[in-house]
């Protein structure tokens, strides 16, 4: 009898002024679960949030979804132009021991095929313990952009900081792991 795969447990995380008081719909969070649920074939579960540009709770609310609800990755969109109240890289940052500023390149790099104003972008990437934590942008239509740019990489840094394993569906995202080395 095969054991039942893990579950993983993904955040997603909305950050807006506006969607947090429903001023209007939240597009990005829909967005990232929809391109997730395209991508994985392995079982995983969304935990969702929508919050306020508001430093302190982006910050909690990384570390509520990495330490207390076991998030292997989270996803968040939106706070990473250069607007005063655009505060996620600067949170993300505070509350992760390892920076992965590739990934941050990347998605710039492919976001600049579309928008010159990609360049005002701060998306980042870090990790928390098990936990990879993205920065998409706001726009609902980079969202797609940004994450076919990244995800390649995503399923392998998961396995490397010990988190639930992510399998892809290839016609969607082939994810990248090393050939096991035969000595």
């Amino acid at each position: 009898m095969s054991a039942v795969p893990e579950t993983a447990r993904i955040g997603i995380v909305t950050i807006s002024d506006r969607a947090s008081r429903g001023v209007y719909e939240d597009r990005g969070g829909p967005a990232i679960h929809a391109w997730l649920a395209r991508a994985l074939a392995s079982p995983w579960q969304a935990v969702a949030r929508v919050i306020p540009d508001d430093r302190p709770l982006i910050g909690r609310t990384l570390v509520e979804l990495a330490d207390a609800e076991a998030c292997s990755l989270v996803v968040t969109t939106g706070g990473t132009g250069p607007a005063p109240r655009d505060l996620t890289p600067e949170a993300t940052e505070a509350v992760c021991e390892k920076m992965l500023p590739g990934f941050g390149e990347r998605m710039r790099a492919a976001s600049l095929e579309f928008a010159p104003t990609a360049i005002l972008s701060r998306q980042t990437a870090g990790v928390r313990g098990r936990c990879l934590i993205v920065n998409l942008p706001g726009k609902p239509s980079a969202i797609g952009d940004c994450l076919d740019a990244v995800f390649p990489a995503v399923p392998y840094c998961i396995d490397l900081i010990g988190g639930a394993r992510l399998e892809t569906r290839p016609e969607v995202c082939r994810a990248f792991r090393p050939a096991a080395e035969n000595t």
